[in-house]
């Protein structure tokens, strides 16, 4: 239920739909799209990533001297939770095959090929549960070049266009060439994809697309698709072993350089194991809850950049870490739900952005960073935002026009979980428009790989949005479902093949005391601790009594302590 100072904004929404409505039924654009100076122009002023603080150099590891994200060059230039006298790493306790960190999308198909095709042994060591991840939040759709006016080479031109020419091509081919293959593997592992009257595959625009691409499970693909690999994951017990709140806090090399395994810290008991393993897959997602600028995320509650700490401790390189994605439409309003993503194909379908005098002011169907940007201008530069009781500012998203455009009960139908969300605070998004402001979406860099999820590190892959390269400087709606899937896939199978030759030599943590001693040299005087783990929502009056009763804490993180490490934990 909105407030009573909103009513006027709501009446002159109602009162521009019926021209708008008549506008978007023709084949014209509702609103002129940019120009590429216009582009540049609105990216330059008001993108997050632009502002004067947003990115400094990091002074240590292997993109000393890089620019990158503020946050991230902080969570970088940290503490390890471990020394190595502490860790005895001559009994592991634990020897698998494959080690996957993290239980998203990635590492549940990455687990599933390395046993289909090679017959591998994998643990799945997990934070929280598994599929407590981003790939369970997912929404819109994925897209996949499966329709007859499509095909794997547009595909790859407007993902390589909306990742601003960035993107590492071999990267691109793989996930364009292999979507189609994704489409058909997952039907046959269970997922139900929308479909048309006769049978083939429902397909919708997204932002930055050249031809209708995207695939649905109506607004619920992620769970649609992290149920049904949760569920085969399951059904191998006997190859497949999962282990729960259980993160890793740090990679172990072998005396030759190659990863061998991690240390993983059990939440419950607070202990720490040994894992050796023959290679190992990160697939930890991305950063979140560290609220990059103080935006608010669409993030799970464990998404803070893990992976990127451990590998670049371990020596792998980072790429595009001065680039953050922000989804133009992330909940404003109500502030319980701020930041909860609204999905793209609201806008696919006809949803239209709106300021608070109900007029348009943006090409609904921008790239998500040109979006986003159009957005924050119009409230922060044009005034044409409305603020929320907490002071919060957000544009209107028409979604009603949308069931005025397609019939009545498409809101309701095609996006039915958004529908039974912004219900339960008695708004009807097929009656009324809701309040919307970007939000921090995606980690758009990561570790390096090749189109084998190799790093610079042999024997550790990478997988999913811990991964850097794929979409340059901008994601494209839809395709980080696909890059799960495919580099999900593609890391077990090329990490399987690694698995079956390799002979490790003894493991060691040599790199974690070089990573110590080169924050020294640096003269860097820091208390962080990284993993960061789990984000802390406690009040800073909260946060100071816990410091007081249990020592200096890893700021950001849960009162975890380090109990191989006091000095720091």
């Amino acid at each position: 239920m909105y407030p009573d100072y909103m009513a006027e904004s709501l009446r002159k929404v109602a009162q521009t739909r019926p021209r708008r409505l008549d506008l978007a039924k023709t084949p014209d654009p509702v609103f002129p799209p940019m120009n590429a100076d216009e582009r540049t122009a609105v990216l330059n002023g008001f993108h997050p990533d632009f502002a004067t603080d947003a990115r400094r150099p990091v002074r240590v590891g292997p993109n000393r001297g890089e620019v990158l994200t503020t946050e991230v060059a902080d969570l970088l230039e940290s503490h390890s939770w471990l020394r190595s006298d502490r860790v005895n790493l001559d009994r592991p306790d634990i020897e698998t095959d494959l080690l996957i960190i993290g239980g998203g999308g990635a590492g549940c198909s990455a687990a599933l090929v390395a046993m289909q095709e090679h017959g591998m042994r994998s643990v799945i060591a997990t934070k929280l549960r598994i599929g407590d991840a981003n790939s369970m939040m997912s929404e819109g759709g994925m897209q996949a070049a499966v329709a007859r006016d499509d095909s794997p080479p547009r595909h790859y031109l407007d993902a390589i266009g909306g990742g601003h020419f960035a993107n590492k091509p071999e990267l691109v081919r793989a996930l364009t060439e292999d979507a189609p293959k994704i489409v058909q593997w997952l039907e046959d592992l269970g997922v139900v994809w929308d479909k048309e009257p006769d049978g083939s595959l429902q397909v919708l625009h997204g932002g930055g697309t050249s031809r209708k691409r995207m695939l649905s499970c109506r607004d619920h693909i992620g769970a649609m698709i992290m149920r049904t690999l949760m569920d085969e994951v399951r059904n191998h017990p006997d190859l497949i072993t999962v282990q729960e709140f259980m993160p890793a806090v740090e990679l172990l090399l072998d005396d030759a350089g190659r990863c061998a395994g991690a240390v993983l810290y059990n939440i419950d008991s607070e202990e720490f194991l040994i894992v050796r393993a023959k290679a190992t897959v990160i697939t930890t997602g991305g950063f979140g809850r560290l609220h990059i600028r103080g935006f608010d995320t669409t993030n799970h509650y464990g998404a803070t950049g893990d992976g990127l700490v451990m590998a670049y401790r371990a020596g792998a390189k980072l790429i595009y870490m001065d680039s953050v994605q922000y989804h133009p439409t992330g909940a404003a309003f109500p502030e319980q739900i701020a930041g909860f993503l609204v999905t793209e194909k609201v806008r696919g379908a006809g949803g239209q952005p709106l300021n608070k005098d109900g007029e348009l002011f943006v090409f609904p169907r921008e790239p998500r960073d040109i979006e986003a940007s159009a957005f924050i201008r119009e409230c922060r530069h044009h005034a044409g935002g409305i603020e929320t009781p907490s002071g919060r500012l957000g544009v209107w998203l028409d979604i009603p026009i949308i069931d005025q455009l397609h019939g009545a009960g498409f809101v309701a139908h095609h996006f039915a979980a958004h529908h039974h969300k912004f219900l339960r605070y008695k708004i009807d998004i097929t009656q009324e428009p809701i309040l919307v402001y970007p939000s921090l979406h995606y980690q758009n860099g990561g570790v390096e790989i090749n189109a084998q999820c190799e790093t610079s590190i042999p024997g550790l892959y990478v997988a999913g949005e811990a991964s850097g390269g794929v979409h340059g400087r901008n994601r494209l709606m839809g395709n980080s479902v696909l890059d799960y899937n495919v580099f999900g896939q593609r890391a077990g199978r090329f990490a399987a093949a690694y698995a079956a030759e390799v002979k490790l030599g003894r493991m060691t943590m040599a790199h974690v005391e070089a990573h110590e001693r080169e924050l020294a040299a640096a003269g860097i005087d820091t208390a962080l601790v990284t993993p960061v783990l789990l984000p802390s929502y406690a009040p800073e009056d909260v946060q100071s009594r816990q410091w007081a009763k249990r020592g200096r804490l890893n700021p950001g993180a849960t009162g975890l302590r380090n109990r191989l490490h006091p000095e720091l934990g």
